[in-house]
């Protein structure tokens, strides 16, 4: 029996549009298609299939898995982005593995990805946690526009640990590890890691270097209280106006305000995310040819196909 397929398009990305018509055959041809969405924001919360196929690039990836996070759900990224690296299929790809993807003639090759659980605690409400979201990639807390520095203190599993003034902090995981974490300096952790990653954003020391924390690891970031006078700027007429409040920012999609005094706490989640892999290459292959991995100056031409 064919697998049931819910299909994912992301039409804001350039050659998505002229695919679908292609893609929509394959599945009618090896799967069982049982519904198509096109606005993953306003999706349904639950989908009721064996497989999404996802259109788009990783930005389309991690919304639909933030929007299926309570499903295991298997996503099979097609790459119309620019990187793609949670898109591990182009369109020639599914072309030649459609019979088996769809199929049911052997086991979907899947990899889980862990996610993180993120919370804030309110100074004004220290025994309440409000749910902010679910990380597949990283949570920055960051000092927001206007570049001004934040101070913060890092705690891990209740225990004080680094204080930390400058842009702010991401907290990654080993997929978010080749995301914002490796431009701002960060470790490239394999996802076969259970680990949390912790890289300072322009730290205003020498000493404070990214670190990684056993994925059973409790991260709390607090922003520590500030006086009034540290948030005002001068706007572009003379006069002081307040400065943006730092922000806690969920895969580069949700933005939760931040006060002196708020704590961010973060945990693996008890649900990893499913992504299915392409069996025709590897993730240090991809590493290579995606990002251009440990490449030096006139070689990325010569490197593996």
């Amino acid at each position: 029996m064919p697998r049931s397929v819910l299909l994912i398009a992301n039409l804001s990305k350039p050659g998505v549009a002229a695919a679908l018509p292609e893609v929509r055959a394959l599945l009618a041809a090896h799967g069982k298609p049982v519904g198509e969405i096109t606005d993953v924001a306003h999706g349904p919360a639950t989908a009721q299939a064996d497989l999404a196929v996802v259109l788009g690039g990783d930005g389309t990836i991690l919304a639909a898995a933030r929007r299926f996070a309570e499903d295991r759900l298997p996503l099979l990224g097609v790459n119309f982005g620019k990187v793609g690296f949670l898109a591990d299929f182009d369109l020639d790809a599914l072309r030649r593995q459609a019979p088996a993807l769809f199929g049911q003639s052997r086991p979907l090759p899947v990899r889980e990805r862990m996610r993180l659980r993120v919370g804030v605690v309110r100074a004004a409400s220290p025994g309440r946690e409000e749910d902010a979201g679910i990380a597949v990639n990283e949570a920055l807390i960051t000092a927001g526009p206007q570049f001004r520095m934040i101070s913060i203190d890092i705690a891990f599993d209740g225990e004080p640990g680094a204080s930390l003034t400058g842009d702010g902090v991401i907290v990654a995981t080993p997929t978010g590890s080749t995301a914002y974490n490796v431009s701002a300096g960060g470790p490239i952790v394999s996802p076969d890691v259970r680990g949390i990653v912790i890289t300072p954003l322009a730290a205003h020391s020498l000493s404070f270097r990214p670190v990684v924390a056993p994925a059973s690891s409790r991260i709390d970031v607090t922003i520590r209280p500030f006086e009034t006078s540290e948030r005002s700027i001068v706007g572009p007429d003379g006069h002081p106006q307040a400065a943006p409040a730092p922000t806690l920012v969920i895969d580069g999609q949700s933005l939760t305000p931040l006060s002196g005094g708020d704590r961010v706490s973060l945990r693996e989640h008890d649900r990893p995310v499913r992504l299915v892999i392409n069996e025709e290459t590897t993730y240090w292959r991809t590493l290579i040819q995606k990002m251009h991995w440990a490449s030096t100056l006139g070689d990325r031409d010569t490197r593996p196909r």
